[in-house]
């Protein structure tokens, strides 16, 4: 077996490399993972910005948004105003498996897709809701926290899709029509987790500074407006491996994140595709979710201005 080979004309290099510390895997299981699953994933990544975690030989990971000067041509590409930065973001769109395979000879282990299509940046494809749990061996609490979050969709007539994080909570995706601009997809998922958290504030809660979540899984509801998310069967840059992994709701109780990895996830999948199986028709989001939603403070503002008044505090 050699070190480097050519597919659908991109050189892969340094194959037989570790991919990470702690990965068990290679970089030759991270390009043949990517390529199995490549009919599943790539309509997840198809015509949205994206954002990459790449890991270089003894460097820590980073986030990659801007491409490279080094970039091929072929890739599409598309110039987005980041206002955090001040300056023109050029991103790629990971369209076929030509790119695919190229991004992973690059070491970009993580692809994490905006909301948004590039042609309809002010449309939100889907409502998102993030569920953290407090520590790492939690998953059966983030497990319950995403009953919650099915049951307060339920209560307005919305249903969702649930994957891994690959890490260790879960992700609740719920696709909606182009109705609503990006303001009211992000108030009506901030009412989402209110009322998630409302029905069992023993378990869950909206507290976005860490130190107020008193050992409770946070539902993160600002995975909204320009923002991304892990794709469903993507890779994370963690021990061993995982990979975001779709999953029906009655097996959430049976599964671990653990389950699923680079060695593991394209067998489990076979012939199908579970995310696209398993996602609802695109829904119209109520007008009293967005109304209530509107009434919630946005979680980042609210905890910048919260952050601000206890350090006044401490001086004080």
């Amino acid at each position: 077996m050699t070190n480097d080979e050519v597919r659908d004309e991109v050189a892969l290099t340094n194959l037989d490399q570790p991919l990470f510390d702690g990965a068990d895997a290679t970089k030759r299981d991270l390009v043949d993972y990517l390529d199995a699953v490549r009919d599943r994933i790539i309509p997840v990544l198809r015509d949205r910005p994206l954002s990459v975690v790449r890991v270089r030989a003894g460097q820590a990971p980073f986030m990659q948004k801007n491409i490279p000067k080094y970039t091929p041509s072929w890739v599409r590409r598309v110039p987005l105003w980041a206002e955090s930065s001040r300056r023109e973001v050029s991103y790629a769109l990971c369209d076929d498996r030509r790119t695919l395979l190229w991004f992973a000879n690059q070491r970009a282990v993580e692809y994490h897709p905006t909301l948004v299509l590039a042609a309809h940046r002010d449309r939100p494809t889907h409502l998102v809701l993030d569920l953290d749990p407090p520590v790492e061996d939690a998953f059966p609490l983030a497990v319950r926290a995403a009953q919650l979050i099915r049951q307060a969709l339920a209560d307005d007539g919305l249903v969702g899709a649930v994957k891994t994080s690959g890490a260790k909570g879960l992700h609740v995706f719920v696709p909606i029509d182009d109705h609503a601009p990006m303001e009211d997809v992000a108030a009506a998922t901030r009412a989402v987790a209110a009322r998630a958290e409302r029905i069992d504030p023993a378990l869950a809660t909206t507290a976005f500074i860490r130190e107020d979540r008193g050992g409770k899984v946070f539902l993160d509801s600002t995975r909204a407006g320009g923002a991304t998310v892990v794709a469903a069967y993507s890779p994370r840059v963690r021990p061993g491996v995982p990979v975001s992994f779709p999953l029906a709701w009655d097996d959430l109780d049976s599964v671990a994140p653990t389950d699923f990895t680079v060695h593991t996830a394209a067998r489990l999948i076979g012939d199908g595709d579970p995310w696209s199986a398993l996602m609802p028709e695109p829904q119209r989001l109520p007008a009293d979710l967005i109304e209530e939603g509107h009434t919630i403070p946005v979680a980042r503002v609210q905890a910048m201005h919260e952050g601000k008044r206890r350090a006044r505090l401490r001086r004080g």
